[in-house]
């Protein structure tokens, strides 16, 4: 095996280890193609052949969540319900294992981290830029159908999954950071803010958590978790699937781009493909509005707890900016 991209020795011997776990060629090579909290490898063979490895961040789920979430997933992909990636079991006949890899950027010891392996998944990311309206109308017949199979679903004894609820987001105990903590964050927007996430709250528990509006669901359908691949419309990185509002899902859609002009219009197209499987009531479409706010001020949280990732980096202080706009519209409309 050897590294694509400059690193340290310890680190490779890491990786050498999570490959030995697996029936891979000794001489694959391993490349980076994704840092946020999770890193993601491609692992090339000679012949071609290709894998995606995920190597996760320590401490975030455990090995059962893991195992859950991939449970999920072939599930969906099983029956019919979406394309979404083939799982790799190792050489133990598991599907998470375990090697010591070192944090990516830190200079410590090598640490125990969970590791998944998935087969290659051809396909282009979706972008802002692009005509995206027929793959939002596919993404919301697909959303509607991942949606009708959590419900019907027999869940393996021991699921475990987050649950992604208004406490979990914006509450006193939030996973993903405060969002008092944003970047740029002052006075004004203290206040402006903080008034927006108390109208979150009186109107999500108005609202209700029934089983009919709220199950398992993916919670993370931003562009970057999306490949489009000869039409067909792909769902990757069920990393934070977990229990929420199902429309929440429809949130993450404009995940970074809730305050573009063309967002709505998304949103209409990802509702009209839905429809075509599943119903929305009035209720449920008219809170839209409020879960598309609840995860902006979520991961405003985020880019202030993680202010040290690239992304996070190139979204900066303008990106609390930008929601200050969102805020004050969602206050004229429901406050």
């Amino acid at each position: 095996m050897r590294l694509a991209e400059p690193n340290q020795l310890h680190r490779k011997s890491g990786f050498e280890q999570a490959l030995s776990l697996y029936d891979l060629p000794p001489d694959a090579t391993v490349q980076l193609i994704s840092r946020s909290e999770n890193e993601t490898y491609k692992v090339e063979a000679p012949s071609g052949r290709r894998w995606a490895l995920r190597v996760q961040r320590p401490g975030y789920q455990s090995k059962n969540a893991l195992a859950s979430e991939i449970a999920w997933l072939v599930a969906l992909r099983k029956d019919g319900v979406v394309a979404t990636p083939v799982p790799i079991a190792g050489l133990n006949g598991e599907w998470v294992q375990v090697a010591r890899i070192p944090v990516a950027r830190a200079q410590g010891a090598p640490e125990a981290r969970s590791v998944v392996l998935f087969a290659w998944e051809d396909g282009h990311q979706p972008a802002v830029g692009m005509d995206l309206r027929q793959c939002f109308r596919s993404l919301g017949a697909i959303t509607a159908k991942m949606h009708a199979h959590s419900a019907a679903w027999q869940r393996p004894e021991g699921f475990e999954r987050f649950t992604w609820d208004f406490e979990a987001a914006l509450g006193e105990s939030p996973r993903w950071g405060r969002w008092r903590d944003g970047l740029g964050m002052d006075a004004t927007n203290l206040d402006l803010f903080g008034r927006a996430v108390d109208l979150i709250r009186d109107r999500l528990a108005s609202y209700g958590s029934g089983p009919d509006r709220f199950g398992l669901a993916h919670c993370d359908l931003r562009l970057a978790n999306l490949l489009v691949h000869e039409g067909r419309v792909k769902v990757i990185d069920f990393d934070d699937c977990g229990f929420s509002w199902y429309m929440y899902d429809a949130a993450t859609l404009m995940s970074f781009y809730e305050h573009l002009p063309g967002a709505p219009g998304l949103i209409e197209h990802w509702l009209e493909g839905y429809r075509m499987v599943r119903t929305v009531t009035r209720e449920e479409e008219e809170e839209i509005p409020t879960f598309i706010m609840l995860r902006r001020l979520l991961l405003v949280a985020w880019v202030g707890s993680h202010a040290e990732t690239d992304l996070a980096r190139s979204l900066g202080v303008a990106f609390t900016d930008q929601t200050v706009g969102l805020c004050s519209a969602y206050l004229r409309r429901f406050g």
